[in-house]
């Protein structure tokens, strides 16, 4: 008699871990547009989860733990300066006019006393720092309230807008000229106000994230840097594509991200945020010594 063996079953094999991409937020304005142009033509696009939205909704995702890195508004990052790293030598702000953040007026600043001045819905930082200049530079006290942040509507009600983003270009080179609303550049006021540059927005990575994968964080900076300087080594052509989609022609964009917006994050930038938490930090949920810490660099 024949003794029948069973069968052995094959050896499995063991089922590899997928890591998950991080989730890195992504601004849907122009002013980001430099910062994430590259990352297509690098390949490194495939690498991240974007997740794009408006600047109040990524930086809400980010301190709740929705997002892992991505850009912040200056007075978020400030107000979860314990739970973020800031990402060096990059942000976006200006070192001078930034054009995409202004006080669009029917009257002259001065006479905005009590008035009624329109802030829009979708930027905090820009809008604690026009309340700022109003108040400590121009000495006025005006009438805010809240709105989304259409023109049209806002300057209905309002003396005075505060705008941001695609819709601040729309007004500043389109609608004031052709109304006659007067146009105050935030960022040129700032300057000339404290001699500093201004940071709008910074990229920051969640401490707790960074603490798991702190290769995959220098890994998505590193991207970050090489789009944003392929895009700027190759801006016309970033601008000449842009602008075939845009309401703005290829001159403008290019004059707006080379001479307007500051995509870096130095000493002097960092030396623009300590005198901004300087001067509202103690009201807005964080100390105005607030430390920013920077990803460390690899020791080598």
């Amino acid at each position: 008699m024949t003794e029948q063996l069973a069968p052995v079953a094959p050896a499995s094999t063991p089922t590899p871990v997928r890591r998950r991409r991080p989730r890195v937020g992504h601004i849907q304005f122009l002013n980001c547009l430099p910062l994430f142009w590259g990352l297509a033509r690098t390949g490194t696009l495939l690498d991240m989860e974007l997740r794009t939205d408006t600047p109040d909704g990524l930086n809400d995702a980010l301190a709740a733990g929705d997002l892992d890195i991505g850009p912040i508004s200056l007075l978020e990052f400030l107000r979860h300066a314990d739970d973020l790293v800031a990402l060096p030598d990059i942000a976006v702000g200006s070192d001078g006019d930034v054009m995409s953040c202004l006080i669009v007026s029917k009257v002259p600043l001065e006479d905005l006393d009590g008035q009624p001045v329109a802030l829009g819905s979708t930027s905090r930082t820009s809008v604690r720092l026009a309340r700022l200049l109003l108040a400590e530079r121009v000495g006025v006290r005006p009438d805010y309230y809240v709105c989304p942040p259409d023109l049209r509507t806002m300057m209905s009600e309002a003396k005075a807008a505060v705008v941001i983003g695609d819709a601040a270009l729309r007004a500043a080179l389109h609608v004031a000229p052709r109304t006659g609303l007067r146009v105050h550049d935030l960022g040129r006021m700032w300057k000339d106000w404290t001699g500093l540059p201004f940071v709008f927005a910074l990229f920051a990575a969640r401490r707790d994230f960074l603490a798991r994968e702190p290769e995959l964080v220098r890994r998505v900076h590193a991207d970050l840097l090489a789009s944003r300087d392929l895009s700027l080594a190759e801006v016309s052509k970033v601008c000449e594509q842009a602008s075939q989609w845009e309401e703005f022609d290829a001159a403008t964009l290019e004059r707006y991200y080379t001479t307007a917006l500051d995509f870096s994050l130095g000493e002097a930038q960092l030396a623009g945020i300590a005198e901004f938490a300087r001067r509202v930090g103690g009201e807005e949920g964080f100390p105005p010594d607030v430390e920013v810490q920077l990803l460390a660099p690899v020791a080598p």
